[in-house]
């Protein structure tokens, strides 16, 4: 197997509890202290998106609520289309890439203008045809899609859509289980596998989204092919929110990119039978007849 780069993606989302300043200061620990590759946010028109009752309805976890209703809390950490302007220029000064997760036609509109390398879907959206007809119309970066909550043949409409419009070569699918955490029992890395030998060859990439704890974990993923790695990051993970137990923190995110670049060195056949390195442990310790 020839392995790629391991590219890290710190997904910020709504982590940063609909604070510029916060935002900032995590887009600055991802890259300079993190070593990420591109931090990712959410893009969402609530109006569009849910309905009156699901906008009026009480957070389901009152707990984790910015506002008296869903629809309210969903508006509070909702940054505007100017301020992730402001992100993808903090990001570009930095040195990481800006991206954001699109829920509906209007934000992916909104996104798209700004130019971002790679617009990412959701898995609650993969089934959203007529924004993904748009994006594929009139986007030209990378579209990477999460695969959770999502049948064997639903996954196989989305890649025959995408290779219909010629786009295929620009989509990335993410092995992806849609839970917050989500226990190692059901994160099924071997289905990496199986959209390995189906799809490989028809797009761009393969990468995986978690939502579990720790990072041993990503490291499996890496060396079963999903060279893209996405994973929620926060600040704190005691913060207010449904996302911040199952993102990983500064240290952690460090120790991922770490890692994961320790095991992109690793994965090489020796070129000759014995190395350098070890030729001189041969010579002083090697069993003599």
């Amino acid at each position: 197997m020839n392995y790629k780069k391991p590219y890290i993606i710190a997904e910020i989302g709504c982590n940063h509890k609909g604070d510029m300043k916060i935002a900032k200061e995590m887009i600055y620990m991802a890259k300079i202290f993190g070593n990420a590759d591109a931090v990712k946010f959410q893009k969402r028109n609530n109006k569009e998106l849910l309905t009156d009752q699901q906008y009026n309805t009480p957070h389901p976890n009152p707990a984790n609520s910015y506002g008296n209703t869903y629809g309210e809390h969903r508006e509070f950490l909702e940054f505007d289309l100017d301020q992730h302007g402001i992100l993808k220029d903090y990001c570009e000064e930095v040195g990481i890439t800006y991206s954001t997760s699109v829920w509906d036609t209007t934000s992916a509109e909104e996104i798209a203008s700004l130019n971002p390398d790679f617009i990412k879907i959701p898995s609650a959206c993969n089934n959203h045809f007529e924004m993904l007809d748009w994006l594929c119309k009139n986007y030209k970066g990378e579209i990477h899609i999460s695969t959770g909550m999502t049948t064997k043949s639903e996954i196989e409409i989305l890649v025959d859509f995408f290779t219909e419009r010629k786009r295929n070569k620009d989509l990335v699918i993410y092995n992806c289980t849609s839970g917050y955490p989500v226990p190692f029992e059901d994160i099924c890395l071997l289905d990496i596998l199986k959209l390995k030998e189906k799809y490989e060859s028809k797009v761009k990439s393969i990468g995986f989204s978690g939502h579990h704890l720790g990072i041993a974990v990503d490291i499996a993923a890496y060396t079963l092919g999903a060279h893209i790695i996405e994973r929620h990051f926060t600040l704190d993970r005691t913060w207010k929110g449904t996302d911040h137990s199952a993102s990983l923190e500064p240290m952690g995110l460090r120790k991922l990119c770490r890692d994961l670049q320790a095991t992109f060195k690793a994965l090489t056949y020796k070129q000759k039978d014995i190395l350098d390195i070890e030729n001189v442990q041969r010579v002083k310790l090697k069993y003599k007849k």
